[in-house]
């Protein structure tokens, strides 16, 4: 099981934790998504959320990026509870997310979809654009040069005028993260980053996470690849009934009796077999 925040002397918690929730609960008509989940995600590291179909994994990301409230329970960005706060003010704080199915604008082209991003902007604001038009232009700049870099990075500077309905599945998934990145996060919520795309996407998908995590950034990601999640995630979280069955490395729970019985006893057996 998860093992129990330490207390300071004073009672105070001390954790490293970027996030964190407390007995998380969430039920819809009677029927408990998640129940009572528990854990932290280390600052500085990726770390998977896993565990069987219905287990809560991606209600526990909708409400923990604030796009769902919780019945119960506490979050914890750092040292500040942002229980049931809105996802925009969520995100001020440098938490920023992707979605299973990818949500592009579509009628965007792909730069556009980037420049949209980053937060506070100068042109946001009529006074700006009337009374400083100098500021404007040159962080309108700054941002396209940024946003070209990063398409560059990502693999889709030569798609950078297309429509971004056009994109093929995994593009799409390279657009989000790159969308998110634009936005500067702190910590990046990722569900399903690696579905439905061919297994060489993945491993660009997968050196980019480990280049985000080298940045500084913390990553929580829904994964049924364990082979990538074995591959570049430092802490494993594993939900079962939205409960938090256990935490650890993915060849510590492995030999965790519970969590086989729940989630990966089925992986195990199909690779002993062959």
């Amino acid at each position: 099981m998860s093992e129990l925040p330490l207390l300071g002397p004073l009672g105070v918690l001390e954790s490293s934790a970027a996030l964190r929730c407390e007995a998380i609960t969430k039920a819809f008509q009677g029927v408990h998504a998640v129940n009572g989940a528990a854990f932290e995600v280390p600052e500085g590291q990726i770390t998977a959320l896993i565990g069987p179909n219905g287990a809560g994994k991606t209600t526990v990301v909708n409400i923990l990026s604030g796009s769902m409230t919780c019945d119960a329970g506490r979050e914890f960005i750092g040292s500040t509870e942002v229980t049931n706060w809105p996802s925009h003010k969520i995100a001020r704080l440098g938490l920023m997310r992707t979605f299973q199915l990818s949500r592009e604008l579509g009628g965007l082209t792909v730069l556009e979809n980037l420049l949209v991003a980053p937060a506070h902007q100068a042109g946001d604001s009529l006074f700006n654009v009337l009374f400083r038009p100098g500021r404007v232009r040159r962080e309108e700049r700054d941002n396209v040069e940024r946003a070209l870099h990063t398409l560059d990075t990502y693999g889709l500077y030569p798609l950078r005028d297309s429509r971004a309905s056009d994109l093929s599945g995994g593009q799409k998934k390279l657009l989000e993260i790159s969308r998110a990145v634009m936005a500067s996060p702190r910590i990046l919520l990722l569900d399903e980053p690696m579905a439905g795309v061919n297994p060489a996407l993945i491993d660009r998908i997968g050196n980019h996470i480990r280049d985000l995590r080298a940045s500084g950034v913390t990553v929580l990601m829904i994964e049924h690849n364990l082979n990538v999640v074995e591959k570049i995630c430092d802490h494993v979280i594993v939900l079962a009934e939205g409960r938090t069955l256990a935490t650890g490395r993915l060849s510590e729970l492995r030999q965790n009796t519970e969590v086989v019985k729940a989630y990966l006893g089925e992986v195990i057996d199909a690779s002993t077999s062959r």
